[in-house]
């Protein structure tokens, strides 16, 4: 077993006492892309697993594109650590070459895909969660993109339920991404990069909207050290009656 960092798993503890992510009985089926984010939370899941005082079981599920992904490194990692893992092969690669629009968001695409097989596996073998290894980072940049690019206040939750039923939780929403990597990198895990990305394999103009949210953020924090830790809890103080609400318009 890995010797995770006390302050991660406290992180990751606090967040499902405060948001009941995990409970007793549940089965969650957890995205593994092999990421040192979703590697992180696999760890962090086995280690919960033994020291819980309520019993759950989880399996890490690894999506592959269709691209002949090599995942055999990945795969005898959760063996030696004794996570339940299983790799499902998919063809989104070939249809995402009939299916993207051009101008089209080739980010999006792939991530709504590799989703959608993620539940149609959670609701075949009767898993009740679906957990997603989404930190403070991606949180505070998905509120930033969606403001300035698409006029709406709109973050990620801890915990939602999705349009099919199964419910979706994100352990390491409170964890910051610089954690996670420090992690990745103290315990040597066999991290998938960029290498991964279908985007080396087509021609097209690689997204820039959140590199360059994560440098106005980069730089924001420069300025500002405690501009994480006020993101956070504006995320869990909002001021609904402070903005327009069309009830109150005549």
């Amino acid at each position: 077993m890995l010797n995770i960092s006390k302050r991660l798993l406290r992180i990751a503890g606090r967040t499902n006492a405060r948001y009941k992510l995990i409970c007793e009985g549940d089965r969650i089926l957890l995205g593994l892309s092999g990421g040192k984010d979703s590697l992180s939370l696999a760890h962090i899941l086995k280690h919960m697993q033994r020291v819980a005082p309520f019993d759950f079981e989880f399996k890490a599920v690894t999506i592959t594109y269709g691209m002949g992904e090599e995942l055999d490194t990945l795969h005898q990692h959760c063996v030696e650590h004794e996570i339940d893992h299983e790799i499902v092969d998919t063809k989104i690669f070939d249809l995402a070459q009939d299916k993207i629009r051009e101008n089209s968001s080739f980010c999006s695409f792939f991530s709504r895909m590799r989703r959608g097989a993620l539940y149609t596996y959670a609701l075949e073998y009767g898993y009740t969660k679906l957990a997603l290894a989404h930190h403070l980072d991606d949180a505070v940049e998905s509120f930033f993109m969606n403001f300035s690019y698409n006029g709406t206040l709109r973050s990620m939750p801890p915990i939602y339920t999705a349009q099919n039923g199964l419910h979706v939780i994100r352990p390491l929403i409170h964890a910051r991404e610089r954690q996670l990597r420090d992690c990745a990198k103290e315990h040597n895990m066999p991290t998938i990069g960029d290498e991964a990305c279908p985007a080396m394999r087509f021609d097209v103009k690689m997204p820039v909207i959140r590199t360059r949210t994560k440098e106005m953020l980069a730089q924001m924090e420069q300025e500002n050290p405690e501009l994480f830790i006020s993101l956070k809890k504006a995320f869990e103080s909002l001021q609904v009656s402070s903005f327009c609400d069309e009830r109150f318009l005549a």
